[in-house]
């Protein structure tokens, strides 16, 4: 498992998978491949009164019963964020999760594309160790000299190795005394037989959702690491920018996801109005629309893997299913299911299951995937250029 400092992990992986399409528009953090990237997990702020309307009892009534087993809990001195999570598991929902108030405020203040962080990736290997995979350029950690590769043995003199990383995630961030930036956290790092305590603060940072690049032959790679707010206007600005007659590799490798709207924005860019994608609640259709006056000249290959979720599949699907790019790389994650949220008695957040969305062309993603037009793991970035080679002619 890896995670990133940004966000305070859920306690389950399908915690961090939720999707709240409608409404919320938003979306969440990566399971697919045993990585925890804390940029994507969903805020689940804005439901509107009147979209909260829309939902049909069905949906109601379960919130209801999640809503009334926590009431009882905190009645009986218990707590009533567990006994909510018991409701949801008991329920069957397979997406259905609960967040603490602290978790539901680091959604927002995350899709905002800024979060409280020193900047770091980490993962846990085989034998407990929790190493650095990633260090953020212009971070607390980056200043203080952490490198991909350091050992992360302590924080704030707690032992880390055996931890699982969205506990460790959550130490480095002070979940448990609400740290602000500023606050000084300790840590204990090791680089091969050099072992030492470094102390850095905590800053707010952006999570650098869009990077931009460019190859040879005037191919631009636009890489999307999570939908946070402005991503969208991002892509936009990059595809205008991009040299004038070269192909485009839109590279979603590991993006779970985001702001709903923010895919809707992206696919504009390339699509000149026209349908993006389709969605129910409790039966009720709507759709997502592109607005006009994309960019439909270049030539334009989508990247995916098994770590390309949720907003990321949708746009995925409705840029294959339109003829608009070339998909590339290995059957993506299959999250495509819509929760409503609702808050409970102490302030908790309850989302459960209230629809699906699908492609264009009516394929349905939950479970199942985008499968790419051409298969490719290793190498995946070689037979994209190869592809716009042939687009281009």
């Amino acid at each position: 498992m890896s995670g990133r400092d940004l966000f305070c992990q859920p306690r389950r992986i399908r915690r961090g998978a939720a999707l709240t399409l409608v409404f919320a528009s938003v979306l969440v953090a990566g399971a697919a491949t045993g990585s925890f990237p804390e940029a994507d997990r969903g805020d689940r702020k804005s439901s509107s009164d009147a979209s909260r309307a829309a939902a049909a009892p069905a949906a109601d009534d379960r919130h209801a019963d999640v809503a009334e087993a926590a009431q009882e809990a905190m009645a009986d001195g218990k707590s009533p964020m567990e006994a909510a999570e018991r409701a949801v598991s008991r329920s069957g929902d397979r997406w259905g999760a609960v967040y603490s108030r602290g978790e539901y405020e680091e959604f927002e203040e995350a899709l905002d594309g800024e979060y409280t962080g020193v900047g770091l990736w980490a993962r846990r290997e085989r034998d407990g160790r929790i190493e650095v995979t990633k260090v953020s350029s212009r971070s607390p950690a980056a200043a203080a000299g952490i490198r991909k590769g350091d050992r992360l043995r302590s924080v704030d003199g707690e032992k880390v190795d055996g931890q699982p990383v969205t506990d460790v995630v959550s130490l480095l961030r002070g979940d448990a005394t609400d740290a602000a930036a500023g606050t000084a956290v300790r840590l204990g790092l090791q680089r091969g037989t050099h072992a030492w305590t470094q102390t850095v603060r905590r800053a707010r940072l952006s999570t650098d959702s869009v990077t931009v690049r460019e190859l040879a032959g005037g191919i631009t790679v636009i890489k999307i690491g999570s939908f946070t707010k402005g991503v969208g206007d991002q892509v936009r600005d990059a595809v205008r920018e991009a040299p004038a007659g070269g192909g485009i590799v839109l590279d979603l490798r590991g993006n779970s996801g985001g702001l709903v709207t923010e895919a809707v924005t992206t696919a504009s860019a390339f699509l000149d109005g026209g349908l993006v994608a389709t969605y129910d609640v409790e039966g009720e259709q709507q759709a997502l629309h592109a607005v006009a006056g994309g960019d439909t000249d270049r030539p334009l290959v989508a990247l995916v893997d098994g770590g390309t979720m949720s907003a990321a599949e949708l746009l995925t699907g409705a840029l294959q299913d339109r003829g608009r790019a070339v998909v590339v790389g290995s059957r993506t994650f299959g999250k495509g299911s819509v929760q409503m949220p609702s808050r409970l008695p102490d302030g908790a957040v309850a989302e459960l299951t209230v629809g699906h969305y699908r492609t264009p062309s009516g394929r349905g993603v939950d479970g199942r995937g985008i499968t790419p037009d051409l298969e490719a793991d290793e190498g995946a970035l070689g037979q994209a250029e190869t592809v716009l080679g042939g687009l281009g002619d």
